[in-house]
């Protein structure tokens, strides 16, 4: 009991460190590689790594009637168009203010999970802990909060895509408790991937794509630490805490 509570401890440690830092590196990439090209070329380094990862375990991927209809939500709702929208956020408003916008998270997960999931009702701890962590992060980007180098609508396409992962995400909390976080991933993507390369080149240029050693950079890490081992860990982690 004592090594599964420090696993999760563990677990809840890194992906916070990784997810915070992904704000920078979206950025970075995004100075070089449009933002739908940019989540496009993520997800599919992302997918090939977890599935050497599934080829590796042995690991098959189920997807019958119920499974197709969860990977295709999370592939869509929660993948690609979420991520459209936060990369092309951060093209119009800084990096810190965008992790705060994005902060209101866990409260859209709490209310959400208080709807759907008996189990996990809303409680005065619960609303302490998310309201004391919102106000860290906005002490620590307070500054980012007065740049006046921010556009509503880039706030606004954060906000809703904090509200997509949200939804998604206690959703994928209530219907696939069955499934492997790593085969939960690749399905996802294997839905999400070839809409967002549609979508890029509806609406981006190749010509624009600049594979510059930060752009490379960005999107593998992005693309193992943000999205493989975080979402792996996060999948993980939600099948065992609230």
């Amino acid at each position: 009991m004592r090594s599964e509570r420090a696993k999760i401890i563990i677990g809840f440690f890194i992906i916070t460190l990784i997810w915070s830092s992904t704000w920078f590196a979206i950025k970075i990439g995004d100075q070089y590689i449009p933002p739908f090209f940019g989540v496009a070329f993520r997800f599919t380094f992302a997918l090939i790594l977890l599935s050497i990862v599934m080829l590796v375990r042995g690991e098959k991927l189920s997807i019958d009637r119920s499974n197709a209809r969860l990977f295709a939500i999370l592939g869509i709702f929660s993948f690609c168009i979420p991520f459209f929208l936060l990369y092309w956020a951060e093209e119009t408003i800084p990096s810190g203010l965008a992790s705060i916008l994005f902060a209101v998270y866990p409260f859209v997960v709490a209310v959400v999970s208080h709807m759907m999931l008996p189990e996990e009702p809303m409680t005065s701890q619960k609303i302490a802990g998310i309201c004391s962590a919102f106000a860290g992060i906005v002490i620590i980007f307070w500054s980012d909060v007065h740049s006046g180098r921010a556009t509503i609508e880039g706030m606004v396409a954060v906000l809703l895509c904090t509200m997509l992962q949200g939804m998604v995400l206690v959703l994928v909390k209530k219907q696939a408790k069955h499934i492997p976080p790593v085969s939960l991933n690749v399905g996802g993507m294997i839905f999400g991937v070839p809409l967002m390369f549609a979508l890029a080149f509806v609406f981006e240029k190749p010509s624009d794509i600049h594979f510059t050693m930060s752009a490379i950079l960005a999107v593998c890490f992005l693309g193992m630490f943000g999205t493989v081992i975080a979402f792996v860990i996060y999948y993980w982690l939600l099948k065992r805490i609230e």
